[in-house]
């Protein structure tokens, strides 16, 4: 039977923190770029700000459709979020 591993699935999400945090830090940047506001980017994509804060900070295990929301409010794709 199947059972699910705590200990390991912690240690998985860990491996992903850098990931997270560079998709973050991206975010930040292009909100940047495009002058706005934490509190406006979560108005337009419709999600909470602490969200947004916590995704920046790398803090945040979000879904893609957060993201992709994210992406459409900032008028950008998914792609462009990795552009340097």
């Amino acid at each position: 039977m199947w059972q699910y591993n705590h200990k390991k699935n912690k240690k998985m999400s860990d491996n992903f923190t850098a990931t997270y945090k560079a998709i973050g830090k991206a975010l930040k940047k292009k909100r940047k770029e495009k002058g706005l506001t934490q509190q406006q980017l979560a108005d337009g994509a419709e999600i909470d700000r602490s969200k947004i804060s916590d995704m920046e900070n790398g803090k945040e295990d979000f879904q893609f459709s957060t993201l992709l929301k994210l992406c459409k409010a900032l008028g950008v794709s998914v792609a462009e979020i990795f552009k340097n």
